[in-house]
């Protein structure tokens, strides 16, 4: 069974979004804080790094990898994910969210059922539907930057 295309439709919807604010953005603006310790290029490397997990995983499937679940401890994973974030120019961080989720969205967008099925059997690690996630982290910015 293919992924839902209001899922994939969502998907584009948000990545161009995404895109469309990091066109827009000045180096001031990725300093800028979206919460007592994140900033809007931390947020932005973020997302980068939960589409590029879901890539990676999807990746490993399609090539025929057999894993396992991926079990995950998000708040350790996002802490270590923020001190990374830290270490990385903001403008990279930033085209980074872009080039990983334009890549995602193309996999899933190609995904065959037998990928599908791997993803399945592997207890669906991660949701398909990445408008949520992109969705929530960029209203977040975008309030900041509206400060």
């Amino acid at each position: 069974m293919p992924i839902d295309s209001a899922i994939l439709a969502n998907n584009r919807v948000e990545r161009e979004r995404l895109r469309r604010l990091v066109d827009r953005l000045s180096d001031e603006d990725l300093k800028r804080p979206i919460g007592p310790s994140w900033t809007v290029a931390d947020g932005l490397a973020h997302l980068a790094f939960w589409d590029r997990r879901a890539l990676v995983l999807l990746t490993k499937w399609q090539n025929s990898e057999e894993l396992a679940d991926s079990p995950i401890d998000v708040d350790t994973i996002n802490a270590a994910v923020h001190f990374l974030a830290r270490r990385i120019p903001p403008r990279t961080a930033a085209q980074e969210a872009v080039a990983a989720a334009a890549e995602l969205d193309q996999l899933l967008e190609a995904a065959s059922p037998d990928l599908l099925e791997r993803y399945r059997a592997a207890g669906t690690p991660f949701p398909l539907d990445r408008a949520e996630h992109r969705r929530a982290h960029l209203d977040e910015i975008e309030r900041s930057l509206a400060r």
